[in-house]
């Protein structure tokens, strides 16, 4: 932990990634951490994702460490006592203890995702996950852990003038940014001057960039001469006092077939090529990124510059993600 924890956010509420689908076969049971705890995810053999607190309610035990599924149900290793997906336990060796729930957790999964929601003090889900996530699936992943705040990651998309210090690159707003509850969408033109080949493609392009809460930041960069769309994915997670596990993904989707002839099949070596490729561009850019975070302190009260006025838009609007407004 750095000496950013100090100043430190607390978890915002949210959708967190906690694994993306091809992770949790049918059967599965695995544990992943979120806001400082374990969250123990599994599928039933029909298929359907379930996330869960950890300990049985019986003796304690980590249902995550040991843990099996039965068809619909969850079997605590200990004593095999079994969990309905609504947290019931439906069976147990001899009677069944009174009131013996698992304490669920809200999950969904879209787009070969699962999301799972924090919510302060066990509150409830209070939105849901944009239409946007229903596009193509990601087909390329990255996972690192770093020593920062998922609000840090976000706001890095909005901190244009690091663009040109760090990455070489700008961004330019093309529309006003739109604000809809816990939606942030930007449209921007984004220039590159001193990448490889590969940026340059985009150099130019138009993006829409969408933040959902603080752990999902979604860029489509269509690549319109070529008749491409891509679909880049930011998912941080909070999983301790300033520490998230970042995802990275992408997808790549033929949006016109004439520059693409042929059978379906054969266009999906491509494309799955082709994000693989977005993918590691946006994973070098990221590995720039991580250093500062990991070694930052965090200003509640920055002294921003003429050029900064986006930063103090995206602190306001991340006010309502945490109990006390703090952002």
């Amino acid at each position: 932990m750095n000496s950013a924890a100090d100043t430190a956010l607390p978890y915002p509420s949210g959708w967190f990634c906690l694994a993306p689908s091809h992770e949790l076969a049918a059967g599965a049971v695995l544990t992943r951490r979120l806001a400082g705890e374990d969250v123990v995810l599994y599928r039933t053999r029909p298929g359907a994702a379930h996330a869960v607190r950890p300990y049985c309610p019986h003796l304690g035990a980590h249902v995550g460490v040991g843990g099996t599924v039965e068809g619909e149900n969850l079997l605590c290793p200990f004593h095999r006592f079994a969990f309905a997906p609504d947290g019931t336990c439906v069976s147990a060796p001899g009677s069944l203890p009174p009131r013996a729930r698992l304490g669920h957790l809200p999950v969904r999964e879209r787009n070969g995702m699962l999301f799972v929601w924090y919510g302060h003090g066990g509150a409830a889900p209070g939105w849901e996950l944009p239409d946007e996530l229903g596009t193509a699936a990601p087909t390329s992943w990255w996972t690192r852990d770093v020593a920062t705040h998922p609000q840090e990651v976000i706001e890095n998309i909005v901190d244009y003038r690091h663009l040109a210090a760090l990455h070489g690159a700008s961004a330019q707003e093309v529309a006003p940014p739109e604000i809809q509850g816990p939606f942030l969408r930007l449209h921007l033109r984004f220039g590159v001057e001193r990448h490889r080949r590969a940026e340059r493609l985009f150099d130019g392009t138009q993006q829409e960039v969408l933040m959902g809460g603080l752990g999902i930041l979604l860029t489509r960069l269509p690549l319109p001469r070529f008749g491409l769309l891509f679909h880049l994915w930011s998912l941080p997670t909070p999983i301790g006092p300033w520490e998230s596990r970042l995802r990275c993904a992408a997808s790549c989707t033929v949006t016109d077939r004439r520059r693409f002839p042929g059978p379906g099949l054969l266009r999906s070596p491509l494309t799955g090529i082709a994000a693989h490729a977005m993918r590691r561009a946006a994973v070098e850019l990221l590995e720039q990124d991580i250093p500062i975070w990991n070694h930052k302190r965090y200003e509640p009260h920055p002294r921003l510059a003429r050029g900064d006025e986006m930063i103090s838009r995206f602190r306001r609007w991340a006010r309502q993600f945490y109990p006390d407004g703090l952002s």
